[in-house]
């Protein structure tokens, strides 16, 4: 229900936005851009084509341009950060968080980085370059050095008057980061916990100290899977000395779940998952083209492998009427299994020691599988052209297509982690390419064996 909402909310806020463009009304867009929450304007504005979001970021009040810029994808970031100096960006981050503007500083280059850092003061330089020194698909890369910490040896009544002290607390603020006089993590206060305890009573005597701390070198995808195993808000960051670098915020990992996510979906297609919906077509064009060139490589393998058996076609041609069925159901049950592996591989759920098993799982759901379309396929294919023979060859072909797709589906993604190849990127057009020239070469093997 929530999601139709929004979307029946966005395609209003687009009508209104087009009408308004239609009738010049643009301080209208203005008041309506500016009024809307930053996250709801990046979203309109990412909804529009490319020439029409250069007019609405002009409509932009500069006090809300940081914030609405941490809000789109890299890709209409680029495109907006590309028409400001060094002094533009740094005014539109200031006040935003030290990995929010990290985030952003990452789309420019290193020059125009360094004259940002340069006119930022001394305290934001620091926490900024800080974050900046890790990689950005790392714990460091995610964390926000704006953390409250207290002693282990102070009272709650102290504690809560040092909160107190704030104007206001950092956003996610779920706990209070317990450390010693060396800065080096111990543990979690619980704010639940601070405000029902007797004041007097030592942060030490109720503080968590079973929370692990996360790994400043530890990858983003590690992080999502830590939070979504133990239901996190936040967690602390550490460096190899257990020295407490800063926090990550549940905010962060959602959207580092979401661009999981979405590279997993873009992937599929060759394509990245920062793509733009309403990019322009001579940026589209040549990002699709490399793709579809792979695609035809593997095609000619498989046609090469066809050829093999032009005779034998000529001779039986329902062996052309029948070849797709052998190669679409290896596609299929290939696709299932590699999906599955790669969901396991990115949940942290498959590892050497199960691998094995995995794979015997998936050649035995193969078997069956093959055994039962292959009874049901080769009945078919009796009746139709009237030859027992054919309906053999071509169910022979499909247990056998099945059980390689079975086997090139666990396999494959395992093999290409090793390699640090995404298996998510290059798995499918790999797998496609297996069924597709183990089905020809089953099928068009066995009917020129038996048929001469």
């Amino acid at each position: 229900m929530a999601q139709t909402a929004d979307k029946l909310q966005t395609e209003s806020q687009l009508k209104t936005l087009n009408d308004a463009l239609g009738s010049g009304g643009f301080l209208q867009i203005r008041r309506m851009l500016n009024g809307l929450p930053p996250a709801d304007a990046a979203h309109l504005i990412e909804s529009t084509p490319h020439k029409i979001r250069s007019v609405l970021w002009q409509l932009i009040d500069i006090e809300n341009e940081g914030d609405i810029l941490q809000h789109l994808n890299d890709e209409v970031q680029s495109q907006f950060l590309r028409q400001m100096d060094a002094e533009e960006v740094a005014t539109i981050t200031e006040g935003l968080e030290a990995d929010d503007i990290a985030d952003i500083l990452q789309q420019l280059p290193d020059r125009v980085i360094r004259e940002v850092l340069d006119s930022m003061d001394h305290q934001d330089r620091i926490r900024v370059e800080h974050v900046l020194s890790y990689d950005e698909d790392s714990a460091g890369g995610l964390m926000n050095t704006d953390t409250i910490t207290v002693r282990p040896n102070i009272t709650l009544d102290v504690a809560l008057r040092y909160l107190r002290r704030h104007e206001q607390l950092p956003e996610m603020t779920d706990s209070l980061l317990v450390v010693n006089r060396n800065d080096q993590y111990i543990g979690v206060l619980s704010l639940r916990k601070l405000l029902v305890s007797d004041p007097s009573v030592t942060v030490r005597e109720i503080m968590d100290t079973e929370v692990e701390p996360i790994p400043a070198r530890m990858s983003s995808r590690e992080v999502a899977t830590l939070f979504a195993r133990h239901d996190w808000v936040s967690a602390p960051v550490v460096d190899e000395n257990s020295l407490l670098l800063g926090r990550i915020t549940i905010d962060d990992v959602v959207d580092v779940i979401r661009e999981e996510s979405d590279h997993s979906l873009m992937s599929m297609a060759g394509l990245d998952e920062d793509e733009d919906t309403f990019a322009a077509v001579l940026t589209t064009a040549p990002r699709r083209a490399v793709w579809l060139g792979i695609n035809l490589l593997t095609a000619f393998i498989a046609s090469a492998v066809i050829n093999l058996f032009e005779g034998t076609i000529e001779k039986v041609v329902a062996l052309a009427v029948l070849m797709p069925i052998v190669a679409s159901m290896g596609g299929v049950a290939g696709t299932q299994t590699l999906t599955v592996v790669i969901r396991g591989m990115a949940l942290g759920h498959i590892s050497r020691d199960n691998s094995r098993w995995l794979i015997n799982r998936e050649m035995a759901v193969g078997a069956i599988n093959g055994l039962v379309w292959a009874v049901i396929v080769a009945a078919a294919t009796t009746l139709w052209f009237d030859d027992p023979l054919m309906g053999g060859i071509i169910g022979a072909a499909i247990i056998i297509n099945l059980l390689t797709a079975a086997l090139a589906g666990a396999v494959l993604p395992l093999a290409m982690k090793s390699l640090n190849i995404d298996p998510a990127l290059a798995g499918g057009v790999v797998l496609t390419t297996v069924t597709d020239v183990i089905g020809f070469l089953s099928f068009l093997g066995l009917a020129s064996y038996f048929y001469g």
